[in-house]
């Protein structure tokens, strides 16, 4: 069973969603302290970004001076 694709695709999609979910949070806790509370929309399109995205992110999120530039941040991201 194991080695069935079906397991495998499942355990695959598991593993990425596990990964996702604790980039968000760790993410999630360096801008609460960087900026505060983060407005709950802006957290949702975070928690919408894939784990590779938010790695990115947590790269880009060195340069942030402000709020308003992980915002455009997100958007560009929505562009492209």
């Amino acid at each position: 069973m194991k080695e069935s694709v079906i397991y495998q695709d499942i355990l695959q999609k598991g593993e990425q969603k596990g990964e996702q979910k604790e980039a968000f949070k760790i993410l999630n806790i360096q801008l609460n302290r960087r900026f505060g509370q983060i407005d709950s929309s802006v957290l949702e399109r975070i928690r919408q970004l894939p784990a590779v995205k938010l790695e990115t992110l947590a790269q880009e999120f060195l340069d942030f001076t402000q709020i308003s530039d992980l915002e455009n941040w997100l958007n560009q991201q929505e562009n492209t």
